[in-house]
């Protein structure tokens, strides 16, 4: 038997013939859903080793800096700027001018990069976290209010806690009573606008934040004698939706002369000791002493004593002789005699001791005060 070889034409005997076999095979049809499949879980698995790596390394560096405990307020805190310990240290001359001292801290007189004048305090309490302090600074910076102070900005540095606020030019309401340059129209402006930023503390603010430290000392003016309710080192933030409007400190703060009976007791205190404070204030611009300058006589709570020997002095003089106006006359400031309208002051009296009750829910909110305040 032969076989032809087709190609070369060549016939061989079977016994030499090599078989030519067609080695052309067809492949299977790929399965393309499959292949993309694949292609797709390995892109996606890279993508997510990468996103992992990167937030990983954004936590590392993060940690360098702040606790964890801190990350989310420092994004809320940084919409203004953030100091630091030398830059304040040398916008105030390494902290040579002093302008102010509270029981929360002392406050400079300083000179920013920027040229422009702060005022920066420096904080006493340093025990205080870094997320507690962020979380008060990203509240207060949302505060804005004509009469509220602004801050600009902070500085936390290990222990270094300080705010830098705006600065009035005028100095605290405290200075201007003791030099005599506020005449009653002044006094009556800064008593409403004075009630205007305690009011939006209370009851506009997202978070009710009560100062409990109202006093002539933390109202400054402006170059126009415009007031500003300053000093927030000692609020008390309330979130709204908590439903906590009456809350207990686990010590007394404030100053002694201006707080409330329940504040001094360290009982459960409201926006209402703010009220009480805001009537002293308002007594003290009216007859011009002061409640430290007014204490009875006896043992018990100095701080006590001393606001209710004014309030007692001022309901005294305003019952005896109602019939007509000569116990005005007796009260007012002696900058002021001759020189006031007799029926306003009344009123600013008659205000001032409903917010000097000793039942709080019988004092005024602040709004009620402007409102009792503003037709005149």
């Amino acid at each position: 038997m032969q076989i032809k070889n087709k190609k070369s034409g060549y016939i061989a005997p079977l016994s030499t013939q090599n078989l030519l076999l067609d080695r052309r095979y067809k492949t299977p049809k790929q399965n393309r859903t499959l292949q993309f499949m694949v292609w797709f879980a390995s892109a996606f698995g890279g993508v997510e080793i990468i996103c992992i790596c990167f937030v990983w390394l954004l936590l590392y560096k993060s940690q360098q800096s702040s606790s964890e405990n801190t990350q989310g307020y420092l994004q809320v805190a940084s919409g203004f700027r953030k100091f630091t310990y030398d830059e304040l240290k040398k916008a105030t001359g390494t902290f040579r001018e002093e302008i102010g001292r509270g029981g929360s801290g002392v406050v400079y007189k300083g000179v920013l990069s920027n040229l422009r004048v702060a005022a920066i305090k420096r904080l006493n309490e340093t025990n205080h976290g870094e997320a507690e302090f962020l979380a008060e600074v990203s509240t207060i910076r949302r505060v804005n209010h004509m009469n509220l102070i602004e801050i600009w900005g902070y500085c936390l540095e290990g222990n270094h806690r300080l705010l830098v606020y705006e600065y009035m030019e005028c100095g605290s309401l405290a200075e201007n009573l003791i030099s005599g340059a506020l005449n009653w129209e002044k006094r009556f402006d800064i008593a409403v606008g004075s009630a205007k930023g305690l009011s939006y503390l209370h009851e506009v603010c997202l978070e009710w934040v009560l100062h409990c430290d109202v006093k002539p000392q933390n109202i400054l003016l402006d170059s126009n004698f415009q007031p500003k309710v300053a000093d927030f080192g000692l609020s008390k933030l309330v979130n709204r939706g908590g439903g906590g409007k009456n809350l207990r400190f686990s010590r007394v703060r404030g100053t002694r002369g201006y707080m409330a009976p329940e504040w001094i007791s360290n009982l459960r205190i409201s926006s209402k000791v703010d009220v009480y404070s805001y009537g002293v204030v308002v007594m003290e611009m009216v007859t011009g002493k002061s409640p430290m300058t007014m204490g009875g006589q006896g043992s018990g709570n100095t701080g006590e004593m001393e606001q209710r020997g004014l309030v007692k002095w001022l309901r005294e003089k305003m019952n005896g002789t109602r019939e007509n106006e000569l116990w005005l006359e007796e009260i007012i400031d002696p900058v002021m005699k001759g020189k006031c309208d007799l029926r306003k002051m009344e009123i600013l009296v008659q205000v001032a001791l409903e917010c000097l009750e000793e039942d709080k829910d019988a004092r005024p909110t602040m709004r009620q005060v402007i409102e009792r305040l503003l037709p005149h």
